[in-house]
């Protein structure tokens, strides 16, 4: 019968380092344990503080589990934060989904030091020398990261003019809390903060982040809306509004639309799986949109299938409405 390994001394704490672990007197052999993890060279972690999995499951609410994912991340994040060294931080998509931004939390985490500082190399980690005048660097959290604009200028060297721009409009949307009340004050960073980390010097992506940034516009509340307004511009719809309150003639507020075109008085919704699976935001939505409609308002709902499709109809099904109701290009 194997044997349990001897209780590890309480002081340890679930995360520590080789050296604590020496220093309170734990043999070699002991750290070689079944029930002691190494996410990374010198950092140990206890069972009770092991990592949650990768949050995924297919059939669990989109939300959730990217909640899930995300806490992954912040797990992993903040595991390496003990060895991390003064002048290095989080950088690159780590940085962007610690932030809240639309991307992938998956991945090995991304970490960067300031040039001339050499950068590190550890299994799991992708390292990289950033000049120094190119980022600002904060504490999220706990954790220190490249602030958002900085964010968003590192990731032009590896993404697409649009995904700059469904980063940019994450970045600089003031969200809403409870009663859809905004927070101007909640952005991540503003428009006038991308156009400095634009203008801080020459880097990889410069051109990209360039055709992006008049591209970003504030209102946008996911990657799914930003799509269809771009798709939308490009086909030539007039321009739309975003976020918007919807209230009757006592000022009564019937809910607030993603895109609406408020001389012809049409609202685009654009509904993601959490429209179809909660049975909560099913019944608001039959509800808010009957109140659209007794307002004189035309819904027009949308899916991914009808914006990122093979053949995207969404900019069609929306022209084809506002033209019945007045629209003349």
């Amino acid at each position: 019968m194997a044997r349990h390994p001897n209780p590890l001394p309480s002081s340890l704490g679930p995360v520590f380092t080789w050296e604590e672990a020496r220093a309170a007197g734990v043999s070699t052999g002991r750290l070689r344990a079944r029930d002691v993890a190494h996410p990374h060279r010198g950092l140990l972690v206890t069972p009770a503080s092991a990592s949650r999995g990768d949050g995924r499951d297919d059939n669990a609410d989109p939300f959730a589990t990217d909640r899930a994912r995300r806490a992954e991340l912040w797990d992993r994040a903040r595991l390496y934060g003990r060895l991390m060294v003064a002048h290095a931080f989080f950088a690159g998509r780590t940085a962007a989904a610690l932030w809240g931004m639309p991307v992938d939390p998956s991945g090995p985490l991304e970490v960067a030091v300031p040039s001339p500082h050499r950068a590190p190399r550890r299994h799991g980690i992708r390292s990289r020398q950033v000049s120094q005048d190119l980022v600002a660097v904060v504490e999220v959290e706990g954790v220190r990261a490249s602030d958002p604009a900085s964010t968003w200028g590192l990731l032009a060297a590896e993404m697409s003019v649009r995904e700059l721009v469904r980063i940019g409009d994450a970045i600089v949307r003031e969200p809403r809390g409870p009663g859809g009340f905004r927070h101007p004050g909640g952005a991540l960073a503003s428009i006038d903060d991308l156009q400095r980390a634009t203008d801080a010097g020459r880097r990889r992506g410069i051109a990209r982040m360039r055709a992006a940034l008049p591209l970003i516009r504030v209102g946008s509340a996911s990657p799914l809306e930003t799509d269809f307004r771009l798709l939308a511009e490009q086909e030539g719809l007039p321009e739309s509004s975003l976020d918007v309150e919807i209230r009757d003639d006592w000022g009564r507020l019937l809910g607030i639309t993603e895109i609406a075109y408020r001389d012809f008085r049409v609202l685009v919704e654009i509904e993601g799986d959490h429209h179809r699976t909660s049975r909560r935001q099913w019944n608001r939505d039959i509800e808010k949109y009957a109140a659209y409609v007794a307002e004189g308002y035309e819904v027009v709902r949308l899916t991914a299938a009808h914006i990122r499709g093979a053949e995207p109809v969404a900019a069609r099904i929306v022209r084809e409405v506002l033209l019945r109701r007045g629209w003349r290009p």
